[in-house]
């Protein structure tokens, strides 16, 4: 059966009048910020005392955006005769958000959970170079991942956020002494 002329006219002339009696939806986004699902994907928060320095996430990477360097600590024995062990302590951290592609396989390699997803997205530089964030700056968005669905209604606090609570309190009191001191 062959169309009538004009009827694909006339369809869309019925969707422009239709649409033209609603609403508008924009949101002008610096006045109304959006509704983000949760878990959405911004930038790459970093839980700096989960972080062994393994370097799996820097040799997965697929664009090597990330930037570790680190230096071997010896610690002493926990026990009377025992022997001293070497640890890696983390020196810098960095993420170069203008090479990232933003595929998560940094997060998903991480055996020990120190990269998490966060919501936030509004980092934008004015110069590309400054695109390459800091530890410092990983840190600060750790606290804005959303927490993820308790187990149990009754279960405690996890360690690793009570651990993390205590270092950036002592963080905090350190730079308190030094503002005092100058």
């Amino acid at each position: 059966m062959a169309p009538i002329p004009g009827s694909g006219l006339a369809k869309g002339l019925a969707v422009t009048l239709r649409t033209m009696t609603r609403k508008p939806v924009t949101a002008q986004y610096p006045d109304t910020r959006p509704d983000l699902p949760p878990r959405t994907r911004g930038v790459i928060g970093l839980f700096e005392e989960n972080c062994t320095v393994c370097m799996l996430c820097a040799r997965e990477c697929p664009d090597w955006c990330i930037y570790i360097d680190s230096h071997k600590e010896t610690v002493p024995p926990a026990a009377p005769g025992g022997r001293e062990r070497s640890r890696n302590v983390l020196d810098r951290f960095a993420i170069d958000f203008s090479l990232c592609m933003y595929c998560g396989i940094c997060i998903e390699v991480c055996p020990f959970d120190a990269l998490f997803w966060s919501p936030e997205f509004e980092y934008a530089e004015t110069d590309i170079r400054d695109l390459t964030h800091e530890r410092d700056k990983l840190r600060e968005w750790m606290w804005t991942v959303p927490a993820p669905p308790a187990l149990d209604p009754g279960a405690e606090e996890p360690k690793e956020v009570a651990a993390a609570r205590k270092t950036a309190d002592r963080l905090a009191a350190a730079q308190a002494e030094q503002q005092e001191e100058s």
